[in-house]
């Protein structure tokens, strides 16, 4: 069952990839080239906050967990994905440590530090606001 249950995490993880590099593109076309740096940034991480959050809202019922130490393994989990997927593409790109750290800082709009506290606790906070949590 845990298994499953770890490749389910996973299938959701993709498509919250997915939805993130949309949301990416969106900000790069759209969002800053109409609202300038500060603000476009700002409405993106906004943006893909709400759609982890909705993502592990409608991913619930097919993960079929409520219990809370599941669930913030499920999240610390897609946090240790992300950080993985960023540092690899950034290094895949040749970006410096340096220049890569930056995206976690809060310069120029940027809110992706809170974006990461966002993956972490999405599927408990989806899981409290629809009232299914079940303690240990």
């Amino acid at each position: 069952m845990a298994v499953k249950l770890a490749l389910k995490s996973l299938v959701v993880w993709a498509i919250i990839l997915l939805l993130a590099i949309l949301n990416g593109m969106l900000r790069a076309a759209v969002l800053l080239p109409a609202l300038g740096t500060p603000w476009g940034m700002v409405l993106s991480g906004v943006l893909l906050s709400a759609i982890i959050f909705y993502a592990a809202y409608l991913a619930l019922p097919w993960l079929g967990t409520r219990h809370l130490p599941t669930l913030w393994r499920i999240g610390f989990g897609w946090l240790a994905l992300t950080l993985v997927f960023e540092v690899s593409m950034a290094r895949w790109q040749g970006m410096s440590w340096s220049v890569m750290l930056e995206a976690y800082t809060f310069k120029n709009g940027n809110i992706w530090p809170l974006v990461l506290v966002v993956v972490a606790v999405a599927p408990v906070a989806a899981t409290k606001f629809r009232g299914l949590a079940q303690r240990g």
